[in-house]
């Protein structure tokens, strides 16, 4: 049962082929196999677990459904559990357990999901790895020398290892699509604000039904059609906030053929080198599209200016990480932006002067934010997705060196670690929904993803296309565990 996704066990299910207590079991007896390798699922909540299986089997004995009643699944560490310690990997945390639900967790437990445990996070969510003092480091199913990725790795190993149908993480740099790529899985960044953070919270900050700039939660899962699945369950307003009388209606996939679509397809980003084999897999994934009956271009006057847009990026994505800086680490940014030479426009100076951005700037960053969404749409009224890579390179081996001395090599071209993230950033800058898919290998045998990007509120339309791709050109292949 391992490997199956929620559709078909609850197929399973509806059928009377298994109960949900039998799922669980098999979820549980998965993890306790693989888990002292992979070290993915840091907090287990098994008794828990088995009594809401049991009430999934209950419930469906008395004829009633739900969209996800019996499924077994995991959920990141940083979303509130009630009774489960909700700690961001931060030490002094450790302790904190808080006392209600995450909206999106109380969401899918409403929906009937047996929940297994909560998975494994970088301190603060802050890093492209998953490791922290607390849980330590969590390993990547194809290669445990390798890391899943970060933030959300814990549940993409989890997912690659079969523990569990579907997970729920976030992102605001990549945090689901990266270790969806790193751990050949699928995952999905919906539009920005379809999903309500509240309790998505660091510990210590108060739960309130704000959101954050950039920031989103979603689903992640084996199989494409999970996402829609997953996202469905998801979505709405949150009751206690300022749009809670309004129910946004997603429009329908734009097609539901995979001939049909419209594609362009970007094999680098301008700033940021890309390795061969994550070029050449996507190049191979544009031809079999183009094979496959889909419209295929390779360049369009219409795309915003990527190398501007992956400067913004960092610019404002900083402004929101350095708002939680400490104030000595905030006025050492604060120097270090004063020093920089006006005509210094790598990424790593755009992140040093985002992280002390004065509102004024905020502002005039945000207009031109704003200039390229307009762009964006514009690209959508010729295609229907833009594929993209996820990051520069396939998943690199584990480096907890400090992050400032860290470097990122790309077929010999070492670059700052936190440049990678501009390739994330190609659709967190304008908010738009993002599905991670897998397609291909490297010649080391590890998972290739891409990211189809699609127009605002288009979110079913870049699923539908994940979903169309898994079913004619492959989509998730287990890991090679012990």
């Amino acid at each position: 049962m391992g490997y199956r996704s929620a559709t078909e066990l609850l197929a399973l299910l509806d059928r009377g082929a298994v109960s949900a207590v039998e799922l669980a079991e098999a979820a549980i007896a998965r993890i306790e196999r693989h888990d002292g390798t992979l070290n993915a699922v840091c907090v287990r909540d098994f008794d828990r677990a088995l009594a809401a299986a049991r009430a999934a089997d209950e419930r469906r004995a008395r004829g009633e459904r739900a969209p996800l009643l019996g499924v077994p699944m995991t959920v990141k560490e940083s979303f509130h559990v009630a009774g489960l310690p909700t700690t961001w990997g931060i030490p002094e945390f450790a302790d904190f357990v808080p006392d209600a639900d995450a909206l999106a967790v109380e969401r899918v437990k409403d929906a009937g999901a047996v929940v297994l445990g909560k998975t494994n996070v970088p301190l603060a969510l802050g890093d492209v790895q998953t490791y922290n003092d607390i849980y330590g480091t969590t390993t990547n199913p194809w290669d445990p020398r390798r890391t899943p990725g970060g933030s959300s790795g814990g549940s993409a190993a989890a997912l690659a290892a079969g523990y569990g149908a579907v997970s729920i993480g976030s992102d605001i740099g990549g945090s689901l699509r990266t270790p969806a790529h790193f751990c050949g899985i699928h995952a999905h960044k919906p539009t920005l604000g379809l999903l309500p953070l509240r309790g998505h919270t660091a510990p210590g900050m108060p739960v309130v039904p704000a959101e954050d700039d950039l920031a989103v939660i979603g689903p992640m899962a084996r199989s494409a059609a999970d996402l829609g699945l997953l996202l469905d369950v998801l979505a709405g307003p949150d009751p206690l906030g300022n749009g809670a009388a309004y129910r946004l209606e997603l429009p329908p996939a734009r097609h539901t053929a995979l001939a049909d679509f419209r594609v362009l397809v970007v094999d680098a980003h301008p700033l940021v080198p890309v390795a061969g084999s994550v070029r050449a897999a996507v190049e191979g994934f544009a031809d079999r599209l183009a094979a496959a009956g889909a419209t295929v271009a390779r360049q369009s006057p219409l795309l915003p200016d990527l190398a501007e847009a992956g400067r913004l990026f960092m610019r404002l994505l900083l402004s929101v990480l350095g708002s939680q800086f400490p104030p000595k680490v905030y006025e050492r940014a604060r120097a270090e932006a004063a020093q920089l030479p006006d005509d210094d426009r790598s990424l790593a100076a755009e992140r040093t002067r985002g992280t002390v951005l004065s509102h004024r700037d905020w502002i005039a960053a945000d207009l031109r934010r704003a200039v390229v969404r307009e762009q964006w749409r514009e690209v959508f009224t010729e295609f229907d997705v833009v594929v993209h890579p996820v990051t520069p390179t396939p998943a690199f081996p584990h480096d907890h060196t400090p992050v400032s001395r860290r470097r990122i090599d790309v077929d010999g071209t070492e670059l700052a670690y936190l440049d990678q993230i501009a390739y994330a950033g190609v659709a967190t800058l304008p908010g738009l929904p993002a599905t991670a898919l897998p397609v291909g290998r490297s010649d080391e045998g590890l998972p290739i993803g891409v990211q189809a990007i699609g127009p605002a509120y288009g979110d079913r339309t870049t699923i539908r296309f994940a979903e169309l791709v898994e079913r004619e050109l492959g989509g998730f292949t287990p890991p090679p565990l012990a």
